[in-house]
């Protein structure tokens, strides 16, 4: 299970690669009935040129104690109601340091 301040979780891509990814947040929704969490590849934000990808999952705790298992977006629904916690996300911590440009 993903504690609540436990900032990293290591992520394998596609190639079987490990990957660690710095989690932004998570969250839960009751209208899906599952947790879903927010992250993004380290290093990626020492790169000033490139957008930061932020990825997303579903994930569902494990069992006592053990890591959650990270599933796949599947619905626009959901991939909606994730852009939109983003959007909020990343809206207040724009008030909280003003934006350059």
């Amino acid at each position: 299970m993903m504690e609540h301040g436990e900032k990293h979780i290591t992520v394998v891509d596609e190639d079987g690669n490990e990957q660690l990814c710095e989690v932004l947040f998570t969250f839960e929704s009751e209208e899906f009935g599952k947790s879903y969490v927010l992250y993004y590849p380290i290093g990626a934000e020492e790169d000033d040129n490139e957008e930061i990808e932020i990825h997303a999952s579903s994930f569902i705790p494990g069992e006592d104690g053990q890591a959650g298992e990270l599933q796949p977006i599947e619905t626009d629904e959901e991939w909606d109601m994730i852009e939109e916690m983003l959007n909020t996300f990343l809206g207040e911590e724009e008030d909280e340091e003003e934006m350059e440009g």
